[in-house]
């Protein structure tokens, strides 16, 4: 399963992100809040992860909780956002 490695590194790559940008804006005050960067950040995880799953033949349940973990932050994402 050569083809999920890349995934693997997709996910550290976003953690990795996520960390910097909660660092620059407790230290600079400026940019994306980490209460609004968990929701999005969240969900694209959650896809994925899924995707991580699936590739790696796990049971369908798993690769499906995945998916619907993405939908639900992608909604509250939304909810947050809607002007």
């Amino acid at each position: 399963m050569a083809h999920g490695r890349v995934l693997d590194f997709i996910l550290a790559g976003m953690l990795c992100e996520g960390m910097a940008l909660v660092l620059l804006f407790r230290v600079r005050g400026r940019g994306v809040a980490p209460s609004g960067l968990v929701w999005n950040l969240g969900s694209g995880l959650c896809l994925v992860l899924a995707m991580r799953l699936a590739l790696g033949g796990a049971w369908w349940g798993f690769v499906s909780g995945g998916l619907l973990g993405a939908l639900v932050l992608h909604l509250v994402d939304l909810r947050r956002q809607w002007v």
